[in-house]
């Protein structure tokens, strides 16, 4: 049998893209995440080492100055940069759903204004769909847009949880404008906010308040955004079409939960290679605790998860890029993969012992970082309502 999580069937270039990762993820990101967790401190050389090896323009198209690679290449290069440091991979995370969004749905005007300054990482994404109140309700969304005689859009509302907000350029945000539909979906309008980047008030109307603090997912900064009256143009609507945005939100996030799910196979992949080493090099009663049939067990079934968490995600990935809808097998992985990084990570940290509780090892802020995947991108809970729904049409009497 080969090291967990190989995937079959890549081309020499994915082959060699995610080899690339995996080195940079060994000499530059292992050795320096500790402290940089520690001190709650954004990986500047690190992001900047990763728009160097073009990780930013991964996905956009290569007339827009990307690479091209597909939603499989991607997620197997969040996936390691995940094993590394789940943070690092958060970087990009929101970046590529914005990128994804334009791809799919932007106008041309929009594309060549914006593309090629994200395949470069000059420009930053962000993806705003939260509110204070909201929780997974998306269509109940307070913020609103009111239409101006300018033509434009006035905008006022409070969004929660904004991955890379200081940092990000750009925000996809999504706003209630009145579009006269019954349905509350179709009132719902994207717009791509450009800003620079900082906290306070960076544009009129426009607020980043403070870096909020988690108790994981350390070093990226995540941070509410007001808009105060704050002035939109009809060219800022994603596409050129208000109330489209619920839908292309939507799809976004399709690609997010399958980034998700990377992350959580990263994550389980790092916990599980640290139990591994430890459960031999730790010995009791004269013999390595890898030798007793209690660990040896556990780390049979850690292995199992992570193998099971991983073929899930490549399949939504792989589902995703046939141009197929994908939504309940990212469901599905986001799922699964979340859940059982949980498990694995918990069974680490257990075969760790009293060391896995000290901040000095790997495997306490894995800890922290693992049940931040449960809830990203929807909860197990939403997940599973996507995918009842999708099987009881698909099996209906």
């Amino acid at each position: 049998m080969t090291r967990l999580a190989q995937t079959i069937g890549l081309t020499e270039i994915q082959t060699e893209i995610v080899s690339a990762v995996r080195h940079f993820v060994d000499t530059e990101i292992i050795p320096s995440a500790h402290e940089l967790e520690r001190a709650d401190a954004y990986p500047t050389e690190i992001v900047a080492a990763m728009r160097e090896m073009g990780l930013f323009g991964l996905m956009i198209p290569e007339q827009y100055g990307g690479l091209g690679e597909s939603l499989l290449t991607y997620a197997l290069c969040v996936e390691e940069l995940a094993r590394g440091w789940m943070s690092v991979s958060g970087v990009i995370n929101t970046h590529f759903i914005v990128a994804y969004m334009l791809c799919r749905h932007g106008t041309e005007e929009q594309k060549q204004r914006l593309l090629p300054g994200m395949s470069t990482g000059e420009i930053r994404g962000a993806f705003s769909m939260s509110e204070p109140e909201l929780g997974s309700d998306v269509a109940a969304i307070r913020t609103r847009g009111v239409r101006d005689a300018e033509d434009g859009y006035r905008i006022s509302g409070q969004k929660m949880w904004l991955t890379n907000g200081a940092t990000s350029t750009l925000v996809a945000a999504l706003v209630k404008t009145d579009e006269g539909a019954e349905r509350r979906h179709h009132n719902l309008t994207a717009f791509l906010i450009e800003k620079p980047s900082g906290f306070g008030e960076v544009k009129p109307g426009l607020s980043i308040p403070k870096k909020l603090d988690k108790l994981g997912y350390r070093g990226i900064d995540t941070t509410e955004m007001i808009f105060d009256d704050y002035v939109a143009s009809a060219q800022d609507v994603l596409g050129a079409a208000p109330g489209k945005g619920f839908f292309q939100m939507m799809d976004g996030v399709e690609v997010g939960r399958v980034n998700v799910a990377a992350r959580a196979c990263g994550v389980g992949i790092r916990a599980f290679e640290l139990a591994v080493r430890y459960a031999q090099q730790r010995e009791t009663f004269g013999r390595p605790i890898s030798s007793h049939q209690a660990v040896a067990f556990q780390l049979a079934e850690m292995a199992t998860k992570v193998e099971a968490a991983h073929l899930m995600m490549v399949n939504a990935a792989r589902l995703k890029d046939s141009g197929e809808r994908n939504d309940v097998a990212a469901g599905m992985a986001k799922y699964l993969a979340s859940e059982f990084c949980a498990e694995v990570t918990q069974q680490s940290f257990r075969i760790h012992g009293g060391y896995g509780y000290s901040k000095e090892f790997e495997i306490e802020r894995l800890m922290r970082d693992a049940p931040f995947l449960l809830i990203g991108e929807g909860t197990s809970e939403i997940q599973k309502s996507i995918i009842s729904k999708s099987l009881l049409a698909e099996y209906s009497l």
